[in-house]
């Protein structure tokens, strides 16, 4: 062990080799819940390095081990290996007073409990924070939720598209002519998973200075997405402006929007200030464009974006997307096309940088996914193996931690505990 002063206190830490296998070593996590906003936050902290327990429905687990639009051959989920990397898998019923007490137990030494129930289910369990840390003051609490633990709304069911509508994404995305749609992704789920992630580093940073003990972190879904709105707000309460769906521009921010190209395979562009346009304009052999009055200035050219953008439109149609994006890249000019799953897996960026990478896996010899982010140059994370079978650490953990033996393991699965 050594010791040294961090920010005027002593910080005792594992020497180096240790820290090797992420920032977040020392640190032990159990996590409760299912879906996509909790356990999100429990794979970005075992991506760094925590250890993560969690714990899991019995014969039927979380329902990430079902999700996904498309399957892999035998069957299995492509979006568990993700989601669950790098954690122990442990069975409990927690309707079970049993399953109830070994939480307590697992949490008496841990540093993080990760759940995402409809507020009052851990305290209907006898699981509540303040309970926990009778026993443990030092835990610290991520509760994740459609609409957060207190509030009119706390305890309405709240799923994260519910919580995009709600939250005044959903009015913005897609066309000004159609009804709003979804981004394509569990984009509140995620955000919220993140949100969480920044809470529990939060106040692991803040614990030292509290004399060692833990908080809650209350996160919301909903207000996960209203995070990221931008000046959305301040727009409406300032002027009485409601921003609109525009598709793919970004309105009164021009150029900056999809461009069709000879080959059908469209570009993005963004040279929205002054001198990516004047770069713009050069490459299109329209130099003159640059000093037009209607595009010569940021607002100039907000004014006037349909008209921008039909010229430039005009002049990307005659080149392919390889040939755009080569003249583009020749100006310094923002340009990319609209990768879609099988382009972003080959692109030889992230794979140098390991953006994409593949991961041995049991069942499936290895699975393609997204690796480890943001990357620490001193104690990187790493993904060390992909969601584990289910049940597969329950004996260990239930005998190694808690010092059950064979027979009472045996009990508790003939109970329905485990």
């Amino acid at each position: 062990m050594s010791t040294h002063v961090e920010d005027g206190r002593s910080v005792t830490c594992d020497q180096a080799p240790a820290l090797s296998s992420g920032p977040l070593s020392q640190i032990r996590v159990v996590e409760l819940g299912s879906f996509i906003a909790g356990p999100f936050c429990g794979q970005l902290l075992a991506d760094l390095g925590a250890e993560v327990i969690k714990i899991e429905p019995p014969i039927i687990g979380d329902a990430m081990r079902q999700w996904g639009a498309v399957k892999a051959t035998n069957g299995r989920s492509l979006w568990w290996p993700v989601i669950g990397r790098n954690k122990r898998s442990v069975t409990l019923n927690l309707r079970k007073p049993e399953a109830q007490q070994i939480v307590r137990e697992l949490v008496r030494d841990a540093d993080v409990l990760i759940e995402n129930f409809r507020p009052g289910t851990l305290e209907r369990w006898g699981l509540a924070p303040d309970t926990l840390r009778q026993e443990n003051d030092k835990l610290i609490v991520a509760r994740v939720s459609g609409f957060g633990q207190t509030g009119p709304y706390s305890d309405r069911a709240g799923f994260g598209a519910i919580a995009e509508a709600m939250s005044g994404l959903r009015s913005l995305t897609g066309h000004p002519d159609r009804m709003p749609t979804r981004v394509g992704i569990s984009i509140g789920d995620s955000l919220a998973g993140l949100y969480a992630t920044i809470g529990v580093l939060s106040a692991l940073v803040a614990r030292p200075c509290s004399q060692g003990k833990g908080q809650d972190v209350d996160v919301s879904i909903a207000e996960s997405v209203l995070g990221v709105l931008e000046s959305v707000i301040s727009e409406f309460a300032e002027t009485g402006a409601i921003r609109k769906r525009t598709g793919p521009l970004l309105p009164g921010i021009a150029p900056s929007n999809l461009y069709p190209t000879a080959d059908g395979q469209p570009v993005l562009i963004g040279a929205n200030a002054d001198g990516l346009f004047k770069e713009l304009a050069i490459a299109m052999d329209a130099a003159e464009l640059a000093i037009d009055e209607r595009f010569a200035s940021h607002a100039a050219r907000g004014r006037y974006q349909h008209e921008l953008d039909e010229i430039i439109a005009s002049w990307t149609v005659t080149k392919t997307q390889a040939e755009l994006l080569e003249l583009m890249d020749e100006h310094g000019v923002p340009a990319g096309p609209v990768n879609d799953a099988r382009a972003v897996a080959e692109d030889p960026h992230f794979r140098a940088r390991e953006a994409v990478l593949e991961v041995p896996d049991p069942t499936l010899g290895s699975v393609t996914m997204q690796g480890v982010f943001p990357k620490l140059s001193a104690t990187p994370g790493r993904v060390r193996w992909t969601g584990p079978e289910l049940g597969a650490d329950t004996d260990d953990i239930l005998s190694r931690r808690l010092g059950l033996d064979a027979e009472q393991i045996a009990r508790l699965r003939q109970d329905g505990v485990a």
